[in-house]
């Protein structure tokens, strides 16, 4: 089985590596390498990194909609290419370019969650469940039919870190049991249904900003949800707050303002939410350490009575 991989960061390595397993890797292609850090060093993408560790060739172009870059792809005579994480959309003739197609493998269970970030926003809304799906690609996004998906819940402790972590090992399990199938078409591929469909946006820094006139369980599931990028945060008193782990709980807020402390105590900040209250065990002001609850009450970051705020487009 000649294959062609598309994937940039850290979540499409496992996947990377499972097809090298299975496959003859004809080319790996992902994103052009990237300014990062302090001195904004060229940094390459996770997956350039471990192709070129396993001895593959490496394509990073700067555009996927030319005649030339399809005519590339179909002259390498493979049978399939699998699309994971890859970070743009593919137009038709490079779709067309293998056999069988382009494969996706996604980090939902589809049709929920279509988009750029569905790992993160499960966690937001609460799912209780969510999985990864190999899908075949048509233009649209994520809308092409199902051929195969793993399920798994979302734990509590779950953030979408360790459940992005998850579920990469789950994308990589998938493929190696399902794709040698799909080329031998000996998969039906199950249309979607649209109307089931949600869409998971490209998180932005905003999407970070707690709103303490939620409910408790939703502005601990957004903190979750966003780590670590963007990161949730708040304000209190004009210093900027990223909140890394909380604990909602259904403690009546006692009258207490959205936001405000109502308690210290040796394991959070207890804050009074729209309902309930949420308990910040690890917190981060703006230039300095994460740092547990203890450590940031008793250096006096915090007193009851203060009120963390949502903060402003900029906070």
């Amino acid at each position: 089985m000649r294959t062609i991989f598309f994937g940039s960061p850290d979540f499409a390595v496992p996947c990377l590596e499972a097809l090298h397993d299975i496959s003859d890797v004809a080319v790996v292609i992902s994103q052009p390498d990237r300014p990062a850090g302090r001195g904004l060093a060229m940094r390459p993408p996770a997956v350039k990194k471990r192709a070129l560790e396993l001895g593959l060739e490496v394509w990073q172009p700067t555009k996927v909609r030319t005649p030339d870059f399809a005519e590339k792809l179909r002259a390498l005579d493979a049978d399939v290419a699998v699309v994971v994480a890859y970070g743009r959309i593919l137009p038709r003739a490079v779709l067309d370019a293998p056999t069988a197609g382009c494969v996706n493998v996604h980090a939902s269970l589809l049709p929920r969650w279509r988009g750029a970030a569905p790992i993160q926003w499960s966690i937001v809304h609460g799912d209780e469940e969510t999985g990864v799906t190999l899908m075949q690609m048509d233009v649209g996004m994520d809308t092409g039919p199902i051929l195969a998906a793993a399920s798994t819940p979302i734990l509590r402790d779950d953030d979408a870190s360790t459940l992005s972590d998850r579920l990469s090992k789950m994308g990589a399990g998938l493929l190696r049991e399902q794709l040698a199938r799909y080329v031998a078409a000996d998969l039906t591929p199950q249309p979607q249904d649209d109307g089931k469909a949600t869409m998971a946006p490209l998180l932005k820094k905003e999407h970070g900003r707690i709103d303490w006139n939620k409910p408790a369980t939703a502005v601990h599931n957004q903190i979750r949800g966003m780590n670590p990028w963007p990161g949730a945060h708040t304000v209190l008193a004009e210093r900027r707050i990223k909140v890394h782990r909380t604990l909602a709980s259904t403690l009546d807020p006692e009258g207490a303002a959205p936001g405000q402390v109502i308690a210290l105590d040796p394991e959070g900040i207890l804050v009074a939410c729209a309902e309930g209250t949420l308990e910040i065990q690890e917190l981060q002001e703006s230039g300095r350490k994460r740092v547990d609850a203890r450590s940031f009450a008793s250096g006096r970051g915090v007193a009851v009575g203060d009120r963390f705020s949502n903060g402003g487009p900029g906070a």
